[in-house]
């Protein structure tokens, strides 16, 4: 009976094997967000995309509560919630970075001539105002920001690098491939997109790289979700570009015109599918790792990948340690 039962169940640990973690994750996620969208009254006064953004929001934390109750057996705090200071500090530097970088591309095109504003304050959602407009995309960028960290970061890394532990690569090794494969899915997940192009998903996998290492480094998915809000925020409602293809501006600061080369400006799919976009990550990327290393006082850049989200921390003091790789 044991020898049936090893490919399914972790005796030592008394909880289903990570792949079998994952499933049940996903068939959880789809049943109750199925549940929140039968149940969420469809006469609220909200777009469909929002409601149905926050819907898929409340079924990733109700799953997430569950898996770590039920099935993977850990604090809910693993999955990238260790509150505190320092989370707070995390997350707020990212909604500055995500911000300034989106500034950075937008100011670069303007400089090329490739970028042009045509107008300011412009609302696209009919019958509501500009700061509306503006909260309605907030809202909904911040539930994507959160639902889409929780889900490719949160957890499926850290599951992910627990079950590639049979592959024998060592606490680095195993990271860096989960790192990977997460960043791939999250780039993949945007297939379905509008104007998406195989240079796009390249992007969105880099992109997803950069947004991964922040998990990496720190154990928590503060740095991540504070960029993932900001640069899709000022992305789609600042500059009025296109969000990974979509065009969601309910209210745009500026209503810009955008003609330079699709090869450096991503062209209707938006930055991420252009060669600034690009740039911009690989300048977030080093951003990070500066954040990281002063913040911790002493990460050494080639340990970076063996920092999984355990990060053993003294009620004392609000520095970072290493976490351990169980």
């Amino acid at each position: 009976m044991n020898v049936l039962l090893y490919p399914f169940w972790n005796a030592e640990e008394r909880r289903p094997r990570a792949f079998w973690r994952v499933v049940l994750f996903v068939l959880v996620l789809f049943l109750l967000t199925t549940l929140f969208n039968l149940l969420v009254d469809r006469r609220l006064p909200l777009p469909g995309n929002v409601l149905s953004a926050w819907e898929v929001l409340l079924a990733t934390f109700a799953a997430l509560a569950l898996a770590a109750r039920l099935w993977d057996r850990r604090p809910f705090g693993d999955y990238g919630f260790h509150l505190g200071k320092m989370w707070g500090m995390d997350f707020l530097f990212g909604l500055i970075l995500g911000g300034a970088l989106m500034t950075g591309i937008f100011l670069a095109e303007w400089a090329l001539g490739w970028a042009r504003i045509v107008a300011v304050y412009r609302v696209v959602l009919p019958h509501v105002s500009f700061w509306q407009g503006w909260m309605l995309a907030f809202l909904l960028f911040v539930a994507v920001g959160f639902e889409e960290e929780m889900l490719t970061r949160g957890y499926l890394l850290l599951n992910l690098a627990e079950g590639f532990r049979c592959c024998g690569l060592g606490p680095r090794g195993e990271a860096i491939l989960a790192w990977l494969v997460t960043s791939s899915v999250f780039g993949l997940l945007h297939l379905g997109n509008p104007h998406m192009t195989p240079m796009s998903t390249a992007n969105l996998i880099l992109a997803g790289l950069f947004l991964g290492l922040g998990y990496l480094l720190t154990g928590d998915l503060a740095l991540p979700i504070g960029i993932h809000i900001s640069w899709n925020f000022f992305q789609g409602n600042v500059f009025g570009f296109p969000v990974s293809g979509l065009s969601l501006q309910y209210a745009t600061l500026f209503a810009t015109q955008y003609e330079g080369p699709t090869l450096w400006t991503g062209g209707p799919f938006g930055p991420e599918g252009g060669l600034l976009g690009n740039l911009a990550i690989l300048v977030g990327i080093v951003l990070v790792l500066l954040w990281t290393r002063r913040v911790t006082r002493g990460i050494r850049t080639h340990d970076l990948f063996t920092l999984l989200a355990r990060p053993r921390r003294s009620p004392a003091s609000s520095s970072r340690t290493p976490p351990v790789h169980t």
